[in-house]
């Protein structure tokens, strides 16, 4: 989401410099062999190509592009690939919408991380499972809200399968994100943030990230923390309030 004039290898190599770590989306758009070469830390990208948690077919597709992206998270040693409850197609829009999610589809979706947890165990490596907002950003995504998200994964229950608890969704659909934080901690993997409105680094919008840092560190939370957000000026500039807002 940053210099996107920029070649993907480029700003690999960039935020390496400045200390991050790089996360990815579809991996099918880069060339690989150019990330590899970066020796960045790829902390998460997308763990699917198409499908969805809610019925056979989609199930199928999931675990069928699952397995075949956890070949490139090894290569490439991301820590984390991640997963939605459906998939997404241009602008974020499901490629099935689904309006009204059934008892069937929870237990359908159930069983499909289930068979994801065992695909990651025998591959060694850990998926998330993402919650993403419906107002605004991903309106008919089944499973969008973080209430959803937590419902499925502590159910699971399986260290191979976490949260990326997503807050800029969470304030949009839910709010009340130092709770939820709370709530979701024995199971996050990844925290992702951008202010709202308009999805920018923190600091340009209505979210008290400060406050949300310090409850996280006051809670014993030590894992990773992304932006997934655009720059509202100069990229750097971005990364730079990103970074002080979550230095405790």
């Amino acid at each position: 989401m940053l210099w996107r004039d920029k070649p993907i290898d480029w700003r690999a190599s960039r935020l390496k410099e400045m200390g991050f770590g790089v996360g990815l989306w579809n991996w099918p758009e880069h060339d690989l062999n150019k990330l590899e070469a970066t020796g960045a830390t790829f902390t998460i990208m997308n763990g699917y190509l198409a499908g969805r948690l809610t019925d056979d077919e989609g199930a199928a597709e999931l675990i069928r592009t699952a397995r075949e992206t956890a070949q490139v998270g090894k290569r490439l040693g991301v820590q984390r690939l991640n997963l939605h409850g459906t998939g997404l197609g241009d602008r974020g829009l499901p490629v099935q919408p689904i309006e009204v999610v059934t008892g069937a589809m929870w237990l359908k979706a159930r069983d499909t991380l289930c068979r994801v947890v065992e695909l990651a165990e025998k591959e060694g490596v850990t998926f998330t499972l993402e919650n993403l907002n419906l107002p605004v950003d991903h309106p008919g995504v089944p499973f969008g809200r973080a209430e959803d998200t937590l419902a499925l994964v502590s159910n699971v229950n399986h260290p191979r399968l976490r949260l990326n608890l997503d807050l800029y969704h969470a304030q949009i659909g839910e709010g009340n994100l130092i709770e939820l934080c709370r709530k979701c901690l024995p199971w996050i993997g990844e925290i992702q943030v951008a202010d709202v409105p308009g999805r920018c680094e923190p600091g340009t919008g209505e979210i008290n990230w400060r406050g949300i840092a310090t409850a996280l560190k006051a809670i014993g939370y030590s894992g990773p923390v992304g932006m997934e957000a655009w720059a509202a000026g100069d990229p750097e500039a971005a990364l730079g309030a990103f970074r002080d807002a979550f230095t405790i």
